[in-house]
C-alpha cells in the first residue's frame, strides 16, 4: 500500500499572456519508510511538486487537474483549515533555508512546544519534555539546556536539525525535504543525510527528498525520479538510474559528475538549456539538446515506458514501434 499516491497532476500559472503548465501530467508514488529522490535541473519543476503536495502553492499556481492522495484520502482539494492540520500532522516540511522556517523572535522551545501542542492532545510540560526528546534525537547537545535559545544562536547544521525537529514534531507519515543540505558545508551534509535516513528506519517515515545534488541522493534513496521541464524524465531504483541511466537526460547527468578515476581535461556538459515554461518544444521536451532524437522524438511527446528496471519517458524504449534499444 503506497503512503502518497500523485495521480496525473497537472500544476498551471494563469498570466495575462495564457496558462503556463509547470507541473504536466506527473505521476508516482512513495511507500511507508521509502526515501524517494527528485533531481533535476533548477526550473525542472521538484519544488513546485513538493510545494503541490505540501498544499503551499504560490498564488495565481494552482493544481488544474490530477490527484494527491495520502494513505488513501485526496488532500489537494481540502479547506485551506483541514490542510493546515494534514500538514502539521501528517506532513513535515523540512525547507531550504531554516532561517525562513524559524522565528526569530521565539526561542526554539516555544516553537516546537507550539506545534506539538497544536497536533497532539499533551500539556505544556509534556510538549516540552517531547521538545527536548526530539532535539536529542537530532543531534543537538545539551538540548535541556538549548531549547531555550534563540534561532541566531546555533549555527547553520543547527538550525537545519531544529528544523527537522520541527517537522517530526507531531509524528509524520511523511516528510518533503527541499534542498536540505544546500546550504550546509559537507562534513554537516553528511550528518543530516544520516539523519534523515534513521528518521526512516526508526520512525517508518516516508520521505520526499528534493535536491540537485546527485551524491546525496545516491548516499540516501532507495529510488530517483528525473524530473525534466515540468515531467518526469525516468524514475526508478536509485542505483540503476545511477549505474544504467536509461534516459538521455538522464545519461547526460551522471556524465557531467566528475570521475577520481578518470583524467579529463573538460568535464561533459550536456548543450544547451532547459526551455521557458513558455517555449517547451512539441514532442519530447528534451529533444532539441538529445544526441538521440529522431523524427517522432520531434512530433510525439512519450510517456513513462518500461526501460529495464526503470521506467523512462524516451521513444528509444518503445517496443511497441520496435525501437527499443
Amino acid at each position: 500500500m503506497s503512503l502518497l499516491q500523485i495521480k496525473n497532476l497537472i500544476v498551471e500559472f494563469p498570466n495575462r499572456r495564457g496558462t503556463l503548465r509547470a507541473l504536466d501530467d506527473i505521476s508516482f508514488d512513495i511507500a511507508p519508510g521509502e526515501i524517494l529522490g527528485v533531481v533535476g535541473e533548477s526550473g525542472a519543476g521538484k519544488s513546485l511538486t513538493g510545494a503541490a503536495i505540501i498544499g503551499l502553492l504560490e498564488p495565481p499556481g494552482r493544481v488544474a487537474s490530477g490527484q494527491i492522495l495520502l494513505e488513501g484520502e485526496r488532500i489537494d482539494n481540502l479547506p485551506y483549515e483541514r490542510m493546515r492540520h494534514i500538514r502539521g500532522r501528517k506532513i513535515g516540511a523540512i525547507f531550504q533555508d531554516p532561517l525562513t522556517s524559524l522565528n526569530p523572535l521565539y526561542t526554539i522551545g516555544r516553537q516546537l512546544v507550539e506545534t506539538i501542542q497544536a497536533h497532539l492532545p499533551v500539556t505544556a510540560q509534556e510538549a516540552r519534555r517531547r521538545a527536548i526528546d526530539l532535539l536529542n534525537d537530532t543531534g543537538i547537545p545539551a538540548a535541556a539546556q538549548r531549547i531555550d535559545h534563540y534561532p541566531h544562536q546555533f549555527s547553520g547544521g543547527m538550525r537545519q536539525r531544529v528544523v527537522i525537529a520541527l517537522a517530526l514534531a507531531a509524528e509524520p507519515k511523511l516528510i518533503v525535504a527541499d534542498e536540505p543540505t544546500t546550504a550546509l558545508d559537507v562534513s554537516i551534509q553528511a550528518q543530516i543525510i544520516t539523519l534523515l535516513k534513521n528518521i526512516c528506519k526508526d520512525r517508518g517515515a516516508a520521505v520526499m527528498l528534493i535536491t540537485h545534488d546527485m551524491g546525496v541522493i545516491a548516499e540516501t534513496c532507495d529510488r530517483v525520479a528525473v524530473m525534466y521541464a515540468g515531467r518526469i524524465a525516468e524514475i526508478g531504483p536509485v542505483h540503476q538510474v545511477i549505474n544504467q541511466p536509461s534516459h538521455p537526460y538522464t545519461a547526460g547527468l551522471m556524465a557531467a559528475i566528475p570521475d577520481i578515476t578518470v583524467e579529463r581535461e573538460r568535464l561533459y556538459q550536456i548543450d544547451g538549456a532547459m526551455p521557458r515554461l513558455n517555449a517547451i518544444p512539441q514532442g519530447c521536451a528534451f529533444n532539441p539538446r538529445c544526441p538521440k532524437a529522431f523524427d517522432r522524438c520531434r512530433q510525439d511527446r512519450p510517456d513513462l515506458m518500461a526501460a529495464g528496471a526503470t521506467r523512462a519517458a524516451c521513444w528509444l524504449h518503445d517496443v511497441q514501434a520496435g525501437v527499443a534499444v
